[in-house]
C-alpha cells in the first residue's frame, strides 16, 4: 500500500525509496542537524538556526498540524535513515492568501542527500496525496528567484510558474533583490496529466519527464 492512515490523522506515505512519517517530537535531533547548516538555509535565513529555535519551530508546526486534518510535515526515511523534511501546509504569511482547498509545498534536505532525486520524489508523493487522498484543488510552492535547484524540483513534480513577488526579510539574504517566485499545479491539471500517462503507458504512476 502507498499510505496508511487512521481517521482524522496525518498519513504515513511511501514511495520507491522513502517512507514519509508524520513529524513528531522524536525528530528534533535530525531537524537540529538540518537547520543548523547555513548552506541549507541560504535561501531562507542569513544563518543556521540554533537548537532552541528549531525546537520552537517544531512545536509550532505540531500545533498547526493538529488544527488541520491530513496535511502538515513529514520526515522521509530510507532504510531507517532520515533523508529530509517535506511539508504540505495550509497557506500562511502575507504572500499566501488563505484559500480553502489550497496548500503550500516545501522540502528541506541535508547537503549529503542533494542531487539524488529525493526532493522531487517526496514532493511528488505529497502532490499525489494532496489531490488524490485529501481532495485539494491547488498546491503551490514559493522560493527565492535565485534558488534554481528548488525551482527545478517544482518543475519536476509538474508545477508551472505563476508569478514573481517581493518578500520582507528580518535580515539581508543574498539574492533577495531578485525577488520571490511562485509555482503551482491544480488538481484538474494533475488529473489530466495522470490520465494521459495511463492512456499512453498503462502506468498508474504520475512521473513528469524531468527531475531534480
Amino acid at each position: 500500500p502507498r499510505r496508511t492512515v487512521d481517521a482524522m490523522s496525518q498519513a504515513t506515505l511511501r514511495t520507491d525509496r522513502l517512507e514519509l512519517v508524520p513529524l513528531s517530537e522524536g525528530h528534533l535531533s535530525f531537524l537540529v542537524e538540518v537547520n543548523s547548516d547555513p548552506v541549507v538555509h541560504r535561501f531562507l535565513f542569513h544563518r543556521g538556526l540554533t537548537a532552541e529555535e528549531t525546537d520552537v519551530r517544531l512545536r509550532r508546526a505540531l500545533a498547526a498540524t493538529a488544527q488541520v486534518d491530513g496535511i502538515g510535515q513529514w520526515i522521509g526515511f530510507n532504510d531507517g535513515e532520515p533523508i529530509g523534511l517535506w511539508m504540505l501546509q495550509s497557506p500562511h504569511g502575507p504572500s499566501q492568501p488563505q484559500v480553502p482547498g489550497e496548500a503550500d509545498l516545501g522540502y528541506r534536505l541535508p547537503q549529503r542527500y542533494w542531487r539524488q532525486g529525493y526532493a522531487s520524489e517526496g514532493a511528488r508523493e505529497l502532490v499525489r496525496h494532496g489531490f488524490e487522498d485529501l481532495g485539494l484543488t491547488r498546491i503551490f510552492a514559493q522560493t527565492m528567484a535565485v534558488n534554481e535547484p528548488s525551482r527545478a524540483t517544482m518543475t519536476s513534480v509538474g508545477m508551472t510558474f505563476v508569478r514573481s513577488f517581493a518578500e520582507e526579510y528580518d535580515a539581508p539574504v543574498p539574492g533577495q533583490e531578485q525577488g520571490e517566485v511562485e509555482y503551482d499545479i491544480t488538481q484538474k491539471r494533475w488529473l489530466s496529466e495522470f490520465e494521459r500517462r495511463q492512456v499512453h503507458t498503462g502506468s498508474p504512476t504520475y512521473t513528469p519527464s524531468t527531475d531534480d
